[in-house]
C-alpha cells in the first residue's frame, strides 16, 4: 500500500508538472500566432468571432491558473483542451485556411492530450478532434467562396493531419510508458532500499544486544574480582582482562556508529554536561594504554573554561578518545598530549579547541587526502602490529562535522602529528572549570580501588532480566550498599512482584521474551491493585544510541543505563533515585548527595517547554494535557488595562463595545513581559520554544524575539497563524516533543513545514469592530455595510489578507462559507477542527457544527470562544473554522 500511494504520488507531481508548462507554453504561443495573422491581414475576422476568440483564451488562461493553483490539472485540462478543438482551432483555420499550414495546431493540441490527460475522457477527446477536423475539411470544401482545391485535395490534407497525429499519440504513448516503467521501477529499487537499511538497522541492534549481554557478564564480574583482597599476579590478569573487553566495546562501537552515521541513523543528544568530570573520564580511560607503552601524558585545559556546556558530551568523549587513542597507537616512545582551550564568540557561547599531540611516526604528506577513509591505516606494512578496524578517524570527521565543527591535522613525517578538534557550544554555567589536576585524576581512575559510595540496607530494588548471568551481576554490583534486592527472570514474574512487595527502584531489562521491558512499565503503571505505580523504573538495555534514549524517555522510564553496566554508574544512578532517607553516603559522596537536590530537580524539568501566548485559543484541557505555559495579552479599554483572558472576557467587553463611544485595542506584551514570563518557565524547563502569533499580525513574535536574546535556550517561532491556528502549530510542536524529538533545529523545521499545511480563515459578521480597531478605513466599512458583504480574514505569509467576500444575509454567507473552507475535503486532516468563535450563541454554534460535519467527519471538534484580544478586533457574530491539510 505505500508503494502503491508513492507511485500515486510520484504520477501526480509529474501530471501537475505537464499540465504548467504546456498549459503556460501554449497559450502564449496561441495568442501570439492571432495578433500575426491579424496583423498581416489574413482573414476578414467579424467583432463577434473576435470576441469569442478573445473570450475563448481568456477562459483557457483563467482554467490553467485554477489547476494550477488548485493542484487539480485533471478536472480542468479537457476543458482546455475542447475549448482548443471546437473554438480556438476553428478561428485560426478561418483566418489562414489550409494552404497556410494552419491544420498544424491539431498536432499541438493531439500533443497536450497525449501528455496531460489521462483516462476515458482522452479518448473521447482524440475523437472530438477527429471529427472536428474532419468537419472543418468539408466545410471548406462545400462552402468556401472560391474553390480553390479538389475535394481529393481535402481528403489528402486530412489524411496526413490525421496520420501526424496518430504517429505523435502513440510515439507519445509509448515515451510517457517507458518513462513509468523507468520511475516504477526506481521506486521499487528505492523500496527495497529503504527495506535494506530497516533490516541492517535491525541486524546491529540485534548485533549490539548479542555482543554486548555476555560482555556485561564478562565485565560485571571481573569488576567483582577487583572489589576483592586478591593477589597483585590475579589483579594484574583482572586489569588484563577489563583492558581486553574494553577493547573489544571499542571496537563493537566504531562498527555500530560507523553504520549508523553512514545510514543518517546518528542522533546528536544535546544536554548540559559537567566539563571536568567528561575530561577526566577520558583521561582515566587512556592513563592505562599509555602507562603501558611507558609514554609521557600531559593534559593542558583552559582554567577559564565554562565548567558545564551545553552539546552532546557522549559524541565529543568519543571524538576525544578516538584520537587519544589513535595517538597512542602509532607513538613507540615521547608522549602525547591533549590541550582544550575555549574563546568566547558571543551569544552566550564559546569555541572549544581540542587538541590532541603526539610524538610518533607521523603522516606521509601522500597518505594525507586518504587520513579518514573508512577501514583504511596510514604505512600498512609497518603498522600491521596496530590493533583496530581502521574506523577511529573516519567516524572522528563524521561526529566533528555532525556537532558542526571543524577538524584539521598537521604532521611530520616520522616526528609526530597534532589533531585538532573545534566545536562550538552553548554556556550552561560560566563559572570556570579552573586548574585541572592531573595527579588526583589519575589516582581516581586507578579502577582496582573500589570505594564504597553508599549503603541504605533499607531500601528495596528489583532487578527484572532474562539473562541469569546479567541478573547475578546486577546483584554482586550492589552488593556493597546493602539494599535488599529482589530479581526475576521475566516481566511476568516481575508482575507477580510488584503485587506483593513495594519497590524503591526498579531496573528493567528493555529486551525480554514474551512481553519486554516498556510493556512490563506499562503494565507496572497501570497494574490493578500494584504497589509500584509511582516507583522510578530504570531501563538496562544493550541498544546504544540516541534513538534508545528518546525511546525510553518517551516511553516513561526515570533512567537509562546502556550494558555493559559499570558499578560507579549503577551505584550513581540508584543514589540519584533513592529517597534520601533510606541513604547513608560516605566520604566525599555525603557532599555530592546532599547536592543531589539540585541535580534530582534538574530531572524533573522538562527538556523541551512549549509557550504560547493568550491569543492561541486553544481550551484548557488541550493546554494543561500538554503542558504548555500561556503569556497573556494586554488588552486595553476606558484608560484600564486588562490581562486577556485572565481580568478581560471576550463577551464581557463585546457587550460594553456595544456603545459606539468606548473603544478597545489589544497589545503583544512588552519585552520585559516576555522576559519575565521565560524566566519564570525555565524554572522547570530546560529550553523553551515560544510560538508567537503571525509576526506581521502583531509585535508578539518581535518581542519574544528580542527577549530571547537575553536566553540561551530560549526560541521563537512565528507561527504564521492567529487564534486556534496559533494554537494548532502550539499541540504540533508538543506532540512532535512527546515523540522523542529534542534538537532545536530540527523542530524548527518540522513546525515550518507543518504551519504551511495549517487553515486559518474567519469570516466577518459586521466590518464596524475592524473599522473601530482601524484595520478598515471608513468608506470601505461604509461599501460593506450598505452592500451586506461578509469578508473572509485569512492568513498568507503571516499577514491577514481578504481571502473572499459573501452578499447576503448572515446565515446564507455562514454556509457558504462552510462549504469554500471545506471544499477540497480529501486533503483534510480530519483528526482536530476549531471552530473558534466570538459573540455568537450556542444554538448557532451548534448548527455550524452539524453544517460541518455534514462534508467532513472531523474526529474532534472543539467549540473555542476566541481570546479577547481576538474579539474585540472582529467583533460579535465572527466564527472561523482552523484546521490541518494533509499537503
Amino acid at each position: 500500500m505505500e508503494k502503491n500511494a508513492l507511485w500515486k504520488e510520484h504520477e501526480n507531481e509529474n501530471r501537475m508538472r505537464h499540465f504548467r508548462v504546456l498549459s503556460m507554453g501554449t497559450l502564449p504561443v496561441m495568442f501570439a500566432y492571432f495578433l500575426i495573422m491579424n496583423v498581416l491581414g489574413y482573414g476578414d475576422i467579424s467583432t463577434v468571432t473576435l470576441v469569442l476568440t478573445f473570450s475563448a483564451l481568456g477562459i483557457d488562461l483563467l482554467l490553467t491558473w485554477v489547476g494550477i493553483k488548485r493542484k487539480r490539472p485533471e478536472l480542468v485540462a479537457p476543458l482546455i483542451a475542447l475549448l482548443q478543438i471546437l473554438i480556438i482551432i476553428p478561428v485560426f483555420i478561418s483566418m489562414g485556411g489550409f494552404s497556410l499550414g494552419s491544420t498544424v495546431w491539431y498536432a499541438l493540441t493531439v500533443l497536450y492530450i497525449a501528455i496531460v490527460i489521462e483516462g476515458p475522457v482522452r479518448y473521447f477527446l482524440y475523437a472530438t478532434e477527429a471529427v472536428m477536423a474532419a468537419a472543418m475539411h468539408y466545410y471548406f470544401y462545400a462552402f468556401a467562396a472560391e474553390r480553390v482545391h479538389t475535394l481529393a485535395d481535402y481528403v489528402a490534407c486530412y489524411i496526413g493531419v490525421f496520420l501526424v497525429c496518430l504517429m505523435i499519440v502513440l510515439m507519445v504513448s509509448y515515451e510517457i510508458r517507458l518513462q513509468k516503467e523507468t520511475a516504477k521501477k526506481a521506486m521499487m529499487q528505492a523500496a527495497e532500499i529503504e527495506e535494506l537499511n530497516r533490516a541492517q538497522s535491525r541486524f546491529f541492534s540485534s548485533m549490539s544486544h548479542e555482543i554486548r549481554t555476555p560482555i556485561n557478564t564478562i565485565i560485571g564480574l571481573n569488576e567483582m574480582i577487583l572489589r576483592e583482597d586478591i593477589s597483585d599476579e590475579v589483579a594484574e590478569d583482572a586489569r588484563n582482562i577489563r583492558s581486553a573487553s574494553s577493547i573489544l566495546l571499542s571496537l563493537i562501537n566504531d562498527i555500530l556508529d560507523m553504520s549508523k552515521i553512514e545510514s543518517g541513523r546518528m542522533d546528536i543528544i544535546k544536554a548540559p554536561y559537567d566539563v571536568a568530570k567528561m575530561l577526566s573520564d577520558v583521561t582515566n580511560m587512556i592513563v592505562g594504554s599509555v602507562d603501558e607503552k611507558g609514554l609521557k601524558f600531559t593534559i593542558d585545559v583552559d582554567p577559564l573554561l565554562p565548567s558545564q556546556l551545553y552539546s552532546d558530551e557522549v559524541r565529543i568523549k568519543q571524538i576525544l578518545i578516538n584520537l587519544l587513542n589513535n595517538a597512542v597507537k602509532y607513538t613507540r616512545e615521547g608522549r602525547v598530549s591533549l590541550s582544550v582551550h575555549c574563546r568566547n564568540t558571543g551569544d552566550g557561547k564559546v569555541l572549544v579547541t581540542y587538541s590532541v599531540d603526539d610524538t610518533g611516526t607521523g603522516i606521509r604528506k601522500e597518505s594525507m587526502p586518504h587520513l579518514f577513509d573508512a577501514f583504511r591505516r596510514e604505512d600498512e606494512q609497518k603498522n600491521h602490529y596496530i590493533e583496530g578496524t581502521g574506523l577511529g578517524l573516519s567516524i572522528v570527521r563524521l561526529l566533528t562535522q555532525l556537532l558542526g565543527g571543524e577538524l584539521s591535522v598537521n604532521s611530520v613525517y616520522t616526528k609526530g602529528s597534532t589533531f585538532t578538534v573545534a566545536i562550538e557550544q552553548e554556556i550552561a554555567d560560566e563559572k570556570p572549570v579552573g586548574r585541572f589536576d592531573m595527579a588526583r585524576l589519575k589516582d581516581k581512575g586507578d579502577g582496582s580501588r573500589y570505594h564504597q559510595s553508599f549503603e541504605a540496607p533499607e531500601a528495596r530494588v528489583l532487578i527484572v532480566d532474562d539473562n541469569r548471568a546479567n541478573l547475578l551481576v546486577a546483584g554482586k554490583l550492589l552488593r556493597d550498599t546493602k539494599v535488599m534486592t529482589d530479581t526475576a527472570g521475566s516481566g511476568a514474574e516481575a508482575l507477580e512482584l510488584t503485587l506483593q512487595n513495594h519497590y524503591d527502584v526498579i531496573f528493567m531489562d528493555h529486551m525480554m521474551p514474551e512481553m519486554d521491558g516498556i510493556e512490563c512499565l506499562h503494565a507496572i503503571r497501570q497494574q490493578a491493585g500494584g504497589l509500584n505505580k509511582d516507583t522510578c523504573v530504570v531501563a538496562l538495555t544493550a541498544n546504544a544510541g540516541g534513538d534508545s534514549k528518546a525511546l525510553y524517555r518517551r516511553e516513561g522510564f526515570d533512567e537509562y543505563i546502556l550494558k555493559p553496566i559499570e558499578g560507579n554508574v549503577l551505584e550513581a544512578v540508584l543514589l540519584k533515585l533513592l529517597p534520601e532517607k533510606l541513604v547513608n553516603a560516605y566520604g566525599s559522596e555525603r557532599e555530592k548527595y546532599a547536592s543531589e537536590d539540585v541535580v534530582r530537580e534538574m530531572r524533573k524539568k522538562k527538556p523541551i517547554l512549549i509557550t504560547t501566548d493568550s491569543i492561541c485559543d486553544l481550551p484548557a484541557e488541550l493546554l494543561a494535557r500538554n503542558s504548555i505555559s500561556v503569556l497573556p495579552y494586554r488588552v486595553y479599554m476606558k484608560g484600564r488595562v486588562f490581562a486577556d483572558g485572565l481580568e478581560a472576557q471576550g463577551d464581557v467587553l463585546l457587550r460594553y463595545m456595544e456603545d459606539k463611544d468606548i473603544s478597545a485595542r489589544s497589545e503583544a506584551p512588552e519585552v520585559k513581559d516576555y522576559e519575565e514570563f521565560f524566566s519564570e518557565q525555565l524554572t522547570g524547563a530546560q529550553h523553551i520554544i515560544h510560538i508567537a502569533m503571525a509576526k506581521h499580525a502583531s509585535r508578539g513574535y518581535e518581542n519574544a524575539g528580542e527577549a530571547s536574546l537575553s536566553f540561551y535556550n530560549v526560541k521563537v517561532v512565528d507561527s504564521g497563524q492567529l487564534s486556534s491556528g496559533t494554537g494548532l502549530l502550539a499541540l504540533a510542536a508538543a506532540e512532535l516533543i512527546d515523540k522523542g524529538i529534542s534538537d532545536e533545529d530540527e523542530l524548527g523545521e518540522r513546525l515550518d513545514e507543518i504551519k504551511e499545511r495549517i487553515q486559518t480563515s474567519f469570516i466577518v459578521d459586521s466590518t464596524e469592530y475592524l473599522n473601530r480597531g482601524g484595520r478598515l478605513s471608513d468608506r470601505i466599512y461604509r461599501l460593506c455595510n450598505a452592500f451586506m458583504l461578509h469578508p473572509v480574514i485569512v492568513l498568507k505569509n503571516s499577514r491577514m489578507r481578504v481571502g473572499g467576500i459573501y452578499m447576503g444575509s448572515a446565515e446564507k454567507v455562514r454556509l457558504a462559507y462552510i462549504k469554500r473552507a471545506l471544499h477540497d475535503k480529501n486533503n483534510i486532516d480530519t483528526s482536530l477542527l476549531f471552530i473558534t468563535y466570538a459573540g455568537m450563541k450556542k444554538e448557532e454554534l451548534e448548527v455550524i457544527k452539524e453544517e460541518v460535519q455534514k462534508i467532513v467527519a472531523f474526529d474532534k471538534v472543539y467549540i473555542q470562544k476566541a481570546s479577547p484580544a481576538i474579539s474585540i478586533n472582529c467583533g460579535p457574530g465572527t466564527f472561523g473554522l482552523l484546521f490541518g491539510r494533509k499537503r
